[in-house]
């Protein structure tokens, strides 16, 4: 089984696909965090685009446990390195190198074949996992998004700016939906949320809702 949420950056779909994986006894798979680990590793090596054609090779690895969704570099734990504001720049970059969306699609599909997901992501109802049980389509202004992203960046430690953050996530938008290759765009068959006037604990409540009379799921 696989449910996913896809949307644009800073829409929510992270966080709320983590409640939804916690209330529904679900792995939660973060596609976005496969794009900025090998975003990291890119920048790592000086923006080697050899790395792009080697990525077989590449020892990257996730793990969900606890709640906690961490990605690994070989030895490296890269989870809170990939949120830096210099992965963050890159991302769009590399996510739409197609050769780069082959492989991350690959590790996604073989993970959510051998356990229950919820997925979050830009193309998963489109491309990825077009047949999935149900799905959603995140939706907010980017001053919206860009304020949930201020917010979490500086409760992480890091420093940050509002009006950095958003022009970083209209950029992105613009990147994402402008793409030759698999573009941000809604699954035709997927329920929208507009979380802007919406607390993250109704916009869980309101996916849940929609999960539970489409699905067999309980909530746990």
């Amino acid at each position: 089984m696989i449910i996913v949420l896809d949307g644009p950056a800073g829409s929510g779909k992270s966080s709320t696909a983590k409640a939804l994986a916690s209330k529904l006894t679900l792995q939660y798979l973060d596609s976005g965090a496969l794009y900025r680990a090998i975003s990291y590793q890119w920048i790592k090596t000086g923006k080697d685009l050899s790395l792009f054609d080697n990525l077989d090779e590449m020892p990257l690895t996730f793990t969900y446990d606890s709640g906690e969704f961490r990605v690994f570099i070989g030895e490296e734990d890269c989870t809170a390195a990939i949120r830096s504001k210099k992965v963050s720049g890159s991302v769009s970059k590399v996510a739409a190198n197609p050769t780069v969306r082959a492989f991350v699609n690959l590790l996604m599909r073989q993970h959510a074949n051998a356990h229950p997901s919820i997925a979050d992501g830009r193309d998963l109802g489109t491309v990825v996992f077009p047949d999935a049980e149900v799905k959603f389509f995140l939706q907010a202004s980017a001053e919206v998004r860009a304020q949930r992203r201020t917010k979490e960046v500086l409760e992480s430690g890091q420093n940050a700016s509002y009006e950095e953050v958003l022009q970083n996530i209209k950029e992105r938008d613009r990147l994402d939906s402008t793409r030759e290759h698999d573009p941000l765009r809604k699954a035709e068959d997927a329920i929208v949320v507009q979380t802007d006037q919406m607390t993250f604990d109704e916009q869980v409540a309101f996916c849940v809702e929609h999960i539970l009379s489409k699905t067999s799921l309980t909530i746990e």
